[in-house]
Order: C-alpha cells, then sequence, then structure tokens
C-alpha cells in the first residue's frame, strides 16, 4: 500500500477491539496508567511497568492499547473528562463562563503536571471524546456570545492556547518543587540570595522582586494566570462591540 494510503496511527482511528478479557478492560488500563503518571511522572510509564501494577503481562494490555502512542492519547483524554464546561445560555454570560473553563483547564494541568509535556505526543487528541466534548461546548460559548463560527474556533484556540502555555510552565515549577521536598516559602528563600544578587544590575527586576517579598507564592502565581487571562478576554470581548469586554 503506498505510504500516502497508510492509515494514521492513533487510537482515535482504529475500530475498537470488541473481544475484551473480563479481568482487565481498558478503562482500567487507562485509570492505573494516569495513576503511575500522577506519582511518578511520564518517564516511569512504560507498557511492562503498566502491566506489573495491573498484575498482567504486558501482552494484556496490547490486546486493548496499540502501543505506548496510544496510551498517551487515552490518557489525556481521560484526564480532560475531569473539565467542566457549562452549556451555553446568556449572551452576557460568555465571559464568566469561558473564565470558569479555562480555570478548570489550568487547575486540572497542575493536577496532572505530566499532561502538558505529553499533548504534543498526544496524536490526534482532539478526536477523543472527552476533548470534543470540552472544544464543542466552548465554541457554544463563542457562538452564543456573537462571534461567528470561524473567529469563535479562533477565540478558542487563543484561550486554550495562552492556559496550556501558563499552565506549562507552572507544572514545571511545581514538579520541581516536588522534587526538591520543600514547601514552596521554603524554596523561594533559599533561593532569595542567589536570585538578588542576580538582579542587582537590573533595577526593574530587582524592584519587582522586592515588591513580591513575603507574598503567598502561590497567591502570586493565581494573580499572574487570572490577569493574563482577563486581558485576553478584554481583546476578545472588543470584537463584540461596546461594553462585551467589560469585567
Amino acid at each position: 500500500m503506498p505510504a500516502a494510503e497508510q492509515p494514521i496511527p492513533s487510537v482515535w482511528t482504529r475500530p475498537r477491539r470488541t473481544r475484551e478479557q473480563p479481568a482487565l478492560s481498558r478503562e482500567q488500563i487507562v485509570a492505573e496508567a494516569v495513576r503511575l503518571l500522577d506519582a511518578e511522572g511520564v518517564e516511569a510509564l512504560s507498557m511492562r511497568k503498566l502491566g506489573t501494577r495491573l498484575d498482567a503481562g504486558a501482552t494484556s494490555l496490547y490486546r486493548h492499547v496499540g502501543n505506548k502512542d496510544e496510551l498517551i492519547e487515552l490518557v489525556v483524554d481521560e484526564v480532560y473528562g475531569e473539565l467542566e464546561v457549562p452549556e451555553a445560555g446568556d449572551p452576557a454570560d460568555w465571559r464568566a463562563a469561558v473564565a470558569g473553563s479555562a480555570h478548570g483547564l489550568r487547575a486540572m494541568a497542575l493536577r496532572h503536571p505530566w499532561v502538558t509535556s505529553v499533548l504534543g505526543q498526544a496524536g490526534l487528541s482532539y478526536l477523543g471524546p472527552n476533548l470534543m466534548r470540552m472544544s464543542d461546548r466552548l465554541l457554544a460559548l463563542f457562538k452564543a456570545a456573537g462571534f461567528p463560527s470561524d473567529e469563535a474556533d479562533q477565540a478558542m484556540k487563543a484561550v486554550i492556547a495562552y492556559v496550556i502555555g501558563a499552565a506549562t510552565s507552572e507544572a514545571a515549577y511545581l514538579s520541581m518543587l516536588a522534587r526538591s521536598g520543600r514547601g514552596e516559602r521554603e524554596f523561594l528563600e533559599s533561593l532569595h540570595p542567589s536570585t538578588e544578587e542576580a538582579v542587582q544590575d537590573h533595577p526593574e527586576l530587582r524592584e519587582g522582586l522586592a515588591a513580591q517579598r513575603g507574598r503567598d507564592p502561590q497567591r502570586v502565581r493565581d494573580e499572574n494566570f487570572a490577569y493574563g487571562l482577563e486581558r485576553i478576554l478584554d481583546g476578545l470581548g472588543t470584537r463584540l462591540g461596546g461594553g462585551a469586554s467589560a469585567g
């Protein structure tokens, strides 16, 4: 078969096998994979290790999941299932609904810090049922607000790109923090002498560092995320006419 006619490799593009093992299901495999990823990170994920945790051989797993790439697609869609996106209602409520969904996406990414690091490996992740449900509802929110169909899709992607970009950096930081075995305040205080020395020749950074000293670092992270999100929603609101961007 010519290369151009080869099927695209993805768990979402091939029929699901109907012959299931009573003792092991795809759902069990995916749930255990998520627990493994949450506990040990993406570097620890292998079909062999997952099979050991399930008290099953890797061959048993391959009856339900073709390979590790398919497993990544499945676990990504699994955690997207945690998101709650409201149904479209009053057009005036679009901003609060989109903001709530964005905060929910960030919270999911921080609960599962491995997810942002595997999105590039997730193949046709947008075909996953949970991700499709989220996207469909977000599109409905933007369309109810008054965005035309093509711009609703662009607006949705702009918000998601901001959330994933911000959450990727934050998740990496929190993973490093977890590896340090220290609390966030303690960790930042231990870095303060080195950071203070590094900013001595940079007056704007030095002023910013002094202003943040002693503040709750989690609150700072929350405020930074909210600021960026609100400015994106401000910009999108201007596309709807006067008053639509009011927070």
